[in-house]
């Protein structure tokens, strides 16, 4: 097992001083994979290390989970990942190092630290050799504070088609894994915590054409912080979830609630995130599945490869103007950089409820159409497609309202639908794929 690399391991090496001139794209694409296992840490000697402060990213070479600590070490963070590989591959943290370097190099500033250690957030003795090597340096043989100050949770399966197949491989992973990774956080005083939770605990209140609002599912409100709303449906439970993955997700967030409740020491977010698209605006940095995606814009983007020869269609006779389904396409910087709002607002010291929940998404809906046409003009090709059966699990309709997290974490959107079409273009020019 790769127990650890960073920054300055010996793949990475040249990227910073020896080919100053040649573009990262041209860099990237020779890079192998380090073969160190010894962890050197980039700008600090061993005697500082021992007080550095990090975010902890579980499932951090994922799709969001690798955009988000790119966002965290551009930001400043140092930042430990932990990823089980089932999912994503070891050169995405190579790419990470290479463009946080490339940014602080541009900026004149110093790049954190990041290091990654190919665990399962499940692997309970792994996880505890982890979080013990970071504790506080003067507290190391007692119960005191940890050097990680934040953690922010990726590690869960999330195909919907695959839940309702195989429900208790989600239960086991999503809902079971999670109490024992909090009771291990807790025993080693690391309690500042972001969920990724998702859209689907609306479940069909989507389907009355409407914004969603956070107090449209609540855990109880009162540990929320959502103050009620008389114009708004509020739903206490689980009602209308379409399929195991929502339920999960639903699960967990009401742990966290009743976790806050039984302990006000822990600062909990809950984010519910809607459909994130798009890559990094270098084109060096993507989505990258090891499966089949699930995702609309991939699957389009294997038929602009000609890797699929048509691209499949869920259905044409839902309730919208041109038959497809609406979604709240968030581009994945936005959404990462929501994660840094978020765990800045848990950070700092003003007293706030210990569980909140907020919507990340754009607070605008495109049709599954509007996307592939959307993609057809930035790419010039046409995009072969299929109408075929709704999937189960499906809603026509699912678009956030925003408000809450504006207000109260200052952040918001800034790239659009184009924006993430034509960053998935470089990323295939990049590739040499088109």
């Amino acid at each position: 097992m790769r127990q650890e690399s960073s920054l300055s391991s010996p793949a990475l090496s040249g990227i910073n001083s020896s080919r100053p001139d040649t573009p990262l794209s041209d860099q990237l694409s020779v890079l192998d994979t380090p073969a160190t296992e010894r962890s050197i840490l980039f700008g600090q000697d061993e005697q500082q290390s021992d007080f550095e402060q990090f975010v902890l990213v579980t499932g951090g070479l994922g799709f969001i989970g690798s955009h988000t600590s790119l966002e965290l070490l551009k930001a400043g963070y140092n930042v430990l990942i932990i990823d089980n590989l089932t999912n994503a591959f070891y050169s995405v943290f190579e790419r990470i190092l290479a463009l946080a370097e490339d940014h602080h190099r541009s900026c004149g500033t110093l790049c954190p630290t990041a290091k990654f250690h190919e665990i399962d957030f499940r692997d309970l003795p792994a996880m505890e050799r982890l979080l013990d090597d970071y504790r506080d340096q003067i507290n190391r043989l007692q119960t005191g504070h940890s050097r990680i100050i934040g953690v922010i949770h990726f590690a869960a399966f999330k195909a919907v088609a695959e839940s309702i197949q195989a429900p208790l491989k989600y239960y086991r992973n999503n809902v079971s894994g999670l109490v024992e990774f909090l009771e291990l956080l807790g025993e080693h005083n690391i309690r500042n915590f972001i969920f990724s939770s998702s859209a689907t605990v609306y479940g069909t209140l989507a389907d009355r054409g409407e914004q969603l609002r956070e107090q449209n599912c609540t855990h109880p409100p009162d540990s929320q912080g959502i103050r009620k709303d008389p114009d708004s449906i509020m739903v206490p439970g689980c009602i209308g979830i379409t399929n195991p993955y929502g339920r999960t997700k639903w699960m967990c967030e009401a742990i966290l609630a009743d976790l806050a409740v039984s302990n006000p020491d822990w600062s909990i977010v809950a984010l519910r995130y809607f459909n994130p698209i798009g890559c990094d605006s270098s084109g060096l940095l993507g989505e990258d599945p090891k499966g089949t995606p699930s995702n609309l814009l991939p699957a389009v983007v294997k038929v602009v490869t000609g890797e699929y020869e048509q691209l499949s269609v869920f259905g044409n006779d839902w309730e919208t103007a041109d038959g497809t389904a609406i979604r709240d396409f968030i581009h994945v910087t936005d959404l990462a950089r929501g994660h840094i709002a978020a765990l800045s607002s848990v950070l700092d010291e003003e007293p706030k409820e210990a569980f909140r929940v907020f919507n990340l998404g754009t607070g605008s809906g495109h049709s599954v159409k509007e996307v592939i046409e959307a993609m057809e003009s930035i790419s010039q090709k046409p995009i072969a497609q299929k109408v075929v059966e709704r999937r189960p699990g499906d809603v026509g309709y699912c678009v956030a309202n925003v408000d809450k997290s504006r207000k109260e974490l200052g952040w918001k959107t800034e790239k659009s639908l184009t924006d993430a079409c034509e960053d998935l273009h470089r990323l295939l020019q990049t590739r040499g794929c088109c």
